[in-house]
């Protein structure tokens, strides 16, 4: 069944696809220092072009402005499918996945991106609030204790395709897809946690 829903509307998944691929290839990390004149987020900080690491460089506005171009990022892909185009949801999952996609390798950046976290959040609201909503409030609910992004962002992952297969079961494997890929782009972080080096918020601004 996924198959055929793919077969049928095979060009019109391709075409939204690629766009979605480069519009999340535009890094808002890099743009927003770029305009605040801050540190290369690639280079500063934790080395990740995303709103936790600009918040970490240069203070709560640069980073919220990060923050909303990244979510957009997962949001627009896929409500252009759902309600524009009036896609499957399982399109509009692939939509918002390869947007998650641009993000982390972005063809205008060198292929060097974010973690994708708040990409896939975007998307994750935009495809099913419930689903977003619930995850969020696994990430909230060890980010505030802990104050380590990173640990509540993989944990949250870890339980959101158990979560999509009981709410949105069309559109479950990409969301399989989504959090393998996210957890295996925190290695680094995971490592850092291992050995007490990963950075919380206790001692930074």
């Amino acid at each position: 069944m996924e198959f055929a829903t793919l077969q049928d509307h095979a060009l019109i998944t391709l075409l939204l696809c690629v766009a979605a691929y480069l519009g999340g290839s535009i890094s808002s990390a890099i743009l927003v220092c770029r305009l605040f004149g801050l540190p290369d987020p690639r280079t500063g900080g934790s080395n990740n072009p995303g709103a936790t690491n600009v918040l970490r460089l240069g203070g709560k506005p640069a980073a919220a402005m990060t923050l909303c171009g990244d979510v957009l990022k997962g949001v627009i892909p896929v409500l252009a499918a759902i309600h524009w185009l009036e896609l499957p949801l399982l399109i509009a999952a692939l939509a918002g996945w390869f947007a998650f996609i641009g993000h982390l390798f972005p063809v205008f950046f060198q292929f060097q991106g974010g973690k994708g976290v708040a990409t896939a959040f975007g998307m994750l609201f935009a495809l099913h609030w419930p689903t977003g909503l619930l995850t969020g409030a696994i990430w909230l609910v060890l980010f505030i204790p802990l104050r380590i992004s990173s640990l509540a962002s993989m944990v949250a992952f870890l339980a959101m395709p158990v979560i999509a297969a009981f709410w949105i079961p069309a559109a479950v494997w990409p969301m399989v897809l989504l959090s393998v890929v996210l957890i295996g782009r925190h290695h680094s972080n995971i490592r850092k946690l291992l050995t007490g080096e990963e950075l919380g918020f206790r001692n930074n601004k």
